[in-house]
């Protein structure tokens, strides 16, 4: 009990003056570490700054003041991170914030003081404030080239280019997704070209509405944008859709840069027939047979006969009258299945098959191109397959 009073009394000093109302400078540390380069960082690239704090002293309630940041676009590169070190032997807290500064122009800029509101406590625990500030800091920025269009300076670019299916394989009436991928390091979502446009001599293409979002790492913020397209050829054989170009500017290797995804042939594949007509058995080879040539004479003459007297009179239409009576139309009949059943491929392919059979005509041509239409263009309502078979079948748009 008395060893135990006597530590006690000597370590008192030590503790009170740990927690005394006076903050001696080495306690408290607060700056701000600018990322060295080789080069002059021009406008719109990225700068990298870490905020550093050491703290030799117990806090009880701490809030980061940062700076109006004047000429500067920004981003906090994550969240702050405290951490307990060792340092000469001592325990110590650290603090790190890691940032990315987007100078707006080129010329000299300053990186105005971070402030560090601190509560501490003094000998007899009280609670007290103290405020600790960062060295401004001076950055020379170099101009961004004079050039006509984006300037886009980014730390590394990936570029993909993904179909939903193979673009020259389609099924007839079929359309395919195009999705390009492009991840930039270095930039903000906002700092990555809008999305171009695509091109064809005759494809329909819909372009979708581009979706874009951000990761952050202590490299800097990853930005990622999707530029979408549904695509089809328009004259039913294929078409060309016309390669995709732009330019960036490599800050690592200090250069620009042309990013370019080629020409790609979108087009129908080979059409398999839904129904493949099955040989007949062996067997029933083995036991058909023709009938008699004189039977296939007398029924010959029969039905010369009976047709001269039916259709004396008349005007011969041929065995195209048939398509008159849609019963009887197996084109007819699998376009209305198709329609009941929503299989818009097949309804469409079944449409084209009545237009190449019966001939030219408007209105069925401005009814299938409403069909498209409705199909590929996002913003569009959804067809009703019912009422395009009625229309279509009648012959009127």
């Amino acid at each position: 009990m008395r060893w135990g009073l006597l530590i006690c009394l000597w370590l008192m000093p030590g503790l009170a003056a740990a927690q005394s109302s006076q903050v001696l400078p080495e306690e408290l540390e607060i700056w701000v570490e600018l990322e060295e380069t080789d080069h002059m960082p021009m406008a719109r690239e990225m700068v990298l700054i870490t905020l550093r704090g050491i703290y030799r002293r117990h806090i009880t309630r701490e809030e980061i003041v940062q700076p109006d940041l004047d000429g500067f676009s920004w981003t906090q590169l994550g969240a702050d991170t405290w951490r307990e070190e060792r340092l000469n032997g001592a325990k110590v807290k650290t603090f790190t914030r890691r940032m990315a500064l987007y100078p707006d122009a080129a010329g000299t800029l300053t990186i105005g003081s971070f402030t560090h509101k601190l509560t501490l406590t003094d000998e007899a625990d009280e609670w007290f404030e103290h405020r600790i500030e960062t060295a401004p800091l001076t950055l020379e920025v170099a101009p961004a080239p004079a050039r006509e269009g984006w300037w886009f300076p980014v730390k590394r670019l990936e570029i993909s280019d993904n179909w939903s299916n193979a673009p020259d394989q389609l099924a007839p009436g079929e359309g395919v997704l195009r999705i390009v991928r492009v991840e930039a390091l270095g930039v903000t979502p906002e700092m990555i070209p809008p999305m171009p446009d695509l091109t064809s001599p005759s494809a329909m293409i819909f372009p979708h509405p581009e979706k874009r979002f951000v990761e952050l790492s202590p490299d800097g913020p990853i930005s990622y944008a999707f530029w979408r397209w549904t695509i089809r050829p328009g004259n039913d054989t294929s078409t060309i859709v016309e390669p995709l170009s732009f330019d960036y500017f490599d800050t690592v290797h200090r250069e620009d840069r042309a990013v370019t995804i080629s020409a790609q042939r979108v087009a129908y594949g080979t059409v398999v027939p839904e129904a493949p007509v099955a040989p007949l058995p062996q067997a029933a080879l083995v036991q058909a047979r023709l009938p008699g040539w004189p039977v296939a004479l007398l029924a010959g003459l029969v039905f010369l006969g009976g047709a001269g007297w039916t259709l004396a009179g008349r005007q011969f239409a041929g065995l195209s009258a048939l398509h008159r009576f849609r019963l009887f139309d197996p084109l007819a009949r699998g376009l209305r299945r198709a329609a009941r059943t929503g299989e818009v491929a097949t309804l469409r392919r079944m449409a084209r098959q009545i237009l190449t059979r019966d001939g030219p005509s408007e209105a069925r041509a401005a009814l299938l191109r409403k069909l498209d239409e409705a199909v590929f263009d996002p913003r569009a309502a959804p067809p009703d397959l019912r009422r395009f078979a009625r229309s279509f079948l009648a012959g009127t748009s």
